[in-house]
């Protein structure tokens, strides 16, 4: 027969359960209240910058981690491009890691369906933490497009038991597909920003823009019987670059060519990424002596000191520049002819200047 005694331990344990079990309740609403606040931060970033931020700082202070990452795969250098176009190169942002391939940067990528947590192991996990110290526990998010694994959100504890077990797996999954959707959101916006007649790495115009705009200059030109001249840039063995520096380097040179071009030109002309490595200025109302004296400035300036890659390291770079010009007659009715002979006679010119040694103005004189 219980005596009083034993009721009164009963009850006393029973109170103590239930009073940590409000405890815990009031743990989860907290935790859950956090979750919600980080969710909407991240469902409300209206651009990649400001999501990769959230996702990176933003989730360390939240979550009070020692360390976290950001693992995109971007095998295209999409990514890269947008993230350049708006003066934020990767690069600058801390904890964002982009990779070509998942393979070999840590063995969880293997057969990732699920969030991962665990001890970590500078073996396996080293790659995705570079800053590592002091980490104990890891949890990997898998971040997915399509139903494809395009990277993951890396979180790194110093606590042990942090990221132990089942511990918070269904909490930081709605956080993996939540931010897989931000992700596909914010690039697809940027793109769309980026795109129609805008060069995504360079933030130039790109060749729609162009034909429309050639076709518009030759237009008035026609109406007010002035001359219009078209250069045509090439950087100079832009593939030993990409050979020996690899494609980032490449981006960055095709980036400070564009820059130091806009430095010579004036706000009326029409510059415009023609593709790959080349790149057309348009000048309305110019004669080709003005736009040879034009065309020797950026010469001079684009090689006049070496441009520093991602890497640190320096190279000098030089461009070859072919010109063409033309003054459209008041019965020229076949603009589009005209616009694609301009352009045509402007590349002749360029590989005659890379054909004669390179870093070198040609003038065509064919008209």
């Amino acid at each position: 027969m219980q005596t009083q005694a034993d009721l009164s331990s009963r009850l006393a344990a029973m109170e103590r359960e239930l009073e940590e079990l409000k405890a815990e309740i009031v743990r989860n609403d907290a935790k859950m209240h956090r979750m919600q606040q980080r969710e909407l931060r991240l469902l409300h970033s209206e651009d990649l910058q400001t999501l990769i931020h959230e996702l990176t700082a933003g989730l360390r202070s939240s979550y009070h981690l020692q360390q976290v990452t950001v693992v995109l795969c971007d095998p295209d250098h999409d990514i890269r491009h947008l993230l350049l176009a708006a003066g934020t190169p990767a690069e600058s942002f801390e904890g964002l890691l982009m990779v070509e391939s998942l393979a070999g940067l840590a063995p969880q990528y293997t057969a990732m369906r699920r969030t991962w947590l665990g001890a970590f192991a500078a073996c396996d996990h080293q790659l995705i933490f570079p800053q590592s110290d002091g980490l104990e526990s890891v949890a990997m998010i898998p971040l997915t497009r399509h139903k494809r694994l395009i990277g993951s959100i890396n979180l790194g504890s110093a606590d042990p038991k942090r990221y132990a077990g089942e511990y918070a797996v269904d909490f930081l999954a709605h956080l993996g597909i939540i931010a897989s959707a931000c992700v596909d959101n914010t690039v697809n916006r940027a793109r769309l920003l980026r795109s129609g007649f805008t060069d995504v790495l360079t933030g130039w115009h790109n060749r729609r823009y162009l034909q429309v705009r050639l076709n518009e200059e030759l237009a008035r030109a026609r109406r007010d019987q002035q001359h219009v001249v078209c250069l045509m840039l090439d950087v100079d063995h832009f593939k030993s670059v990409n050979d020996a520096h690899g494609h980032v380097a490449g981006d960055a040179v095709l980036q400070e060519m564009a820059n130091r071009i806009d430095a010579q030109v004036r706000e009326s002309d029409v510059t415009a990424r023609y593709g790959g490595e080349e790149f057309v200025v348009l000048l309305p109302n110019t004669d080709t002596a003005a736009a040879a004296t034009l065309a020797e400035r950026i010469r001079a300036a684009v090689c006049a000191s070496p441009f520093e890659l991602p890497n640190g390291e320096v190279r000098v770079i030089t461009t070859s520049i072919g010109i063409a010009g033309v003054t459209p007659g008041p019965d020229e009715d076949d603009l589009k002819t005209l616009a694609e002979s301009l352009i045509a006679r402007a590349d002749v010119a360029l590989y005659r200047a890379k054909a004669d040694g390179r870093n070198q103005v040609s003038v065509d004189d064919s008209q």
